[in-house]
């Protein structure tokens, strides 16, 4: 069922809400949060798609925001809200709102927003494309506890991350990080069955606009406290990853996107299932945590720039291997601001590897 409403207000949005979960017969609402999709009208189909799959596994308010640019300052001038309506099968499991906002009400977006929240229930704010510098200052930001941006979709992933790092909050978090979870299980329980193995050093491989790889060589630097280094291949996506340790090279292999390799030494090779996944099944990983994502943080934290650097030597560190030069401080680091900085572990668990 739609609902089309020309030049409204958000009183007659909720009315309209009103009318046809009546007119379905379901005047309950049974939705556990609103989602916010804050897009433009060429990205706004596939966003909607896969939100409508999503809220197959979380029922939702649906509350679209496409901010249509006026062309002429007469346009520009006149503000106007425009909206459609969806319940029913037209709106997955929930309800969706499309609103279309036009003129001097593009810079008020989040006056629109807010009376169409769901009382009593959390906020998801999802920028697929064109994400802002920082999500949690931006107006609609402000009103989500959790915050949902896609470095894949940007221009300059590399420095998307970077920006990401620079202006993190507790409940920011990237669909780039949530293609990465079944990588960073598969290594986790990889380690588990060796628990008594020391990395030395870590590559990851892939796609070079695809941030996920260097999510993912951040993720193993930050945790296991060694040098992590990133090349680029054809993709698709994600690769391989290869663990080096003085009990042999640990290596997942993925060349096809969809079935892996698993191999370590004393144990013969596995086959496991690592596809790649759409959209719709991201969004709904991320929508079943709305607490911060400590190891995102600690992830993103580390810095693209480091991937690659050594690790200071210390008497925790493990000695170079054959052949390398012995490792170095970062360059421009004070070497009493070195000496503070707490010495990288020698190995980590797969659990608390895996741990998000």
């Amino acid at each position: 069922m739609k609902i089309d409403l020309t030049d409204t207000t958000a009183s007659k949005i909720n009315n309209a809400l009103v009318q046809g979960r009546r007119a379905l017969g379901a005047p309950a609402v049974g939705m556990v949060l609103t989602l916010v999709i804050v897009t433009d009208e060429e990205h706004a189909y596939d966003a909607l798609k896969a939100a409508n799959e999503a809220s197959r596994e979380h029922p939702s308010r649906k509350l679209v925001v496409i901010k249509r640019v006026s062309r002429s300052p007469r346009d520009r001038a006149q503000a106007r809200l425009d909206a459609e309506v969806r319940v029913g099968a037209d709106a997955g499991a929930g309800e969706t709102v499309v609103l279309r906002l036009y003129g001097d009400v593009i810079d008020h977006a989040q006056s629109v927003v807010l009376p169409l929240l769901l009382p009593d229930a959390p906020v998801v704010v999802w920028w697929p494309v064109a994400s802002p510098v920082d999500p949690e200052k931006d107006p609609l930001g402000a009103l989500g506890q959790r915050r949902v941006t896609d470095t894949y979709a940007a221009e300059d992933p590399l420095a998307e991350l970077s920006s990401r790092a620079a202006n993190y909050s507790p409940g920011d978090t990237d669909l780039a990080w949530a293609r990465i979870t079944p990588w960073r299980s598969m290594l986790a329980a990889a380690l588990d069955q060796q628990p008594d193995v020391e990395v030395i050093s870590a590559e990851v491989e892939g796609e070079g606009y695809n941030p996920s790889g260097e999510l993912l060589a951040m993720w193993l630097a930050d945790r296991l406290g060694v040098t992590a280094r990133r090349t680029v291949s054809d993709g698709p996506g994600l690769t391989a990853v290869r663990l080096e340790t003085k009990a042999g090279v640990i290596t997942l292999d993925r060349p096809d996107g969809s079935l892996a390799t698993l191999s370590m030494r004393g144990q013969p090779d596995r086959s496991v299932a690592l596809k790649r996944r759409d959209t719709a099944e991201l969004l709904a990983e991320e929508l079943r945590r709305l607490d911060p994502d400590l190891i995102y943080e600690s992830a993103l934290k580390y810095g693209v720039e480091r991937l690659g650097e050594p690790v200071p030597a210390t008497p925790a560190t493990a000695a170079p291997a054959a052949g390398e030069q012995p490792a170095e401080e970062p360059a421009g680091e004070p070497a009493e601001q070195a000496e503070e900085r707490p010495a990288p572990a020698k190995k980590a668990s797969g659990k608390k590897a895996a741990g998000k």
